[in-house]
C-alpha cells in the first residue's frame, strides 16, 4: 500500500481556514462533516459536548451548576411526594430527593372524670438537607389514658424524627392541680416549636357538659355531650393526631389522647 506522508495540509487559499496538522483538525469558521465516525471519546470546554448517555435511559439532558448533566425524570425542583407516620417506623431517603420538611407531633393527655380535659401534644417543624442521609427512625407517642373521677389522666409521650426535631406529649387532666385541665407539650430542634392547647378544668360539681380539650397542629379532641356521659370516650378515635383527650361526667371515664404524628414532605431538585 501506498502511503504520502506530509507535516500539514492547508485550504487551498492558504489562510488557515482549514489546518491537519500532528494528528489534529483546525477550523478557522464552519466545519461541514456529512458522516463522521467517533471511536473514542469526544473533550474540551464546549457547551456542546453531551455527557456520557451510558446508563442515563429514561433521563433528560439539563444545564446543571458545572455543565450538561443528566437527571432523573422526578428530579424537577419542589415537593414531589409525602410520607405519614402514625406508628414507629424508617424514613428512607427517595432517589434524587435533596431536602425535607419535617413535622413532628407528640400524642395527647387522657382526660379525666370530672369533665376535666387534657393537653394536646407538641409541635416541632424543621427543613433538612438529606443529601448525604439514608435512613432516619421514627418514632411516635403513644396517648395517655383516659380516667375517672378525681384520677389523674396518663400523660402523652413524645415523637421524633431521628436526633434532629421532637415533641414532647400533652399532660393529662386532673394531675398538675386538682380539677384543672392538663398542658400542652411542647416541640424541640425544630426551626418552628410550638406548645400544644391546654385542657379545660371543671367549673361546678354540678356540671353536666364535657369540656373541650387541648387542640394540637392539626385540631381538637373527641366530641362532648350533656345527655350522654360517656360519649367522649366512646368516641376516642374521632379527635386530631395529637389532640388531648376530653373530660367525662362525673363517675366516668374520660377519653384518651390521640396518638402522635410524622408528616414528611421531600423536595427534589
Amino acid at each position: 500500500m501506498s502511503q504520502i506522508r506530509v507535516s500539514s495540509i492547508k485550504d487551498l487559499s492558504d489562510t488557515a481556514g482549514f489546518l491537519l496538522s500532528t494528528g489534529k483538525i483546525h477550523a478557522i469558521g464552519t466545519l461541514t462533516v456529512s458522516n463522521i465516525v467517533i471511536n473514542g471519546k469526544i473533550s474540551g470546554n464546549s457547551d456542546y459536548i453531551i455527557p456520557n448517555m451510558s446508563g442515563n435511559a429514561g433521563k433528560y439532558l439539563r444545564a446543571g451548576a458545572s455543565g450538561l448533566e443528566w437527571a432523573g425524570a422526578g428530579g424537577g425542583s419542589g415537593i414531589r411526594s409525602m410520607q405519614v407516620w402514625t406508628s414507629n417506623g424508617t424514613w428512607t431517603r427517595p432517589t434524587n430527593c435533596k431536602s425535607i420538611i419535617v413535622t413532628v407531633t407528640g400524642a395527647g393527655g387522657g382526660g379525666s372524670g370530672h369533665c376535666e380535659s387534657a393537653g394536646a401534644g407538641g409541635t416541632s417543624e424543621r427543613v433538612i438537607d438529606v443529601t448525604n442521609v439514608s435512613s432516619v427512625s421514627v418514632t411516635i407517642g403513644n396517648p395517655g389514658g383516659g380516667t375517672n373521677y378525681a384520677g389523674c389522666g396518663g400523660n402523652g409521650n413524645s415523637s421524633s424524627f431521628g436526633s434532629y426535631c421532637s415533641a414532647s406529649g400533652g399532660y393529662g387532666a386532673n394531675c398538675r392541680q386538682q380539677h384543672a385541665g392538663g398542658i400542652g407539650g411542647n416541640g424541640s430542634g425544630g426551626t418552628l416549636n410550638v406548645y400544644g392547647g391546654g385542657g379545660n378544668g371543671h367549673g361546678s360539681h354540678y356540671s353536666y357538659g364535657n369540656h373541650s380539650s387541648g387542640r394540637s397542629y392539626y385540631g381538637g379532641g373527641q366530641p362532648g355531650s350533656h345527655g350522654q356521659s360517656n360519649y367522649s370516650h366512646r368516641h376516642q378515635s374521632h379527635a386530631a393526631w395529637g389532640a388531648g383527650g376530653n373530660g367525662s361526667q362525673h363517675g366516668n371515664r374520660g377519653a384518651r389522647g390521640r396518638e402522635g404524628v410524622v408528616v414528611v414532605q421531600e423536595f427534589f431538585g
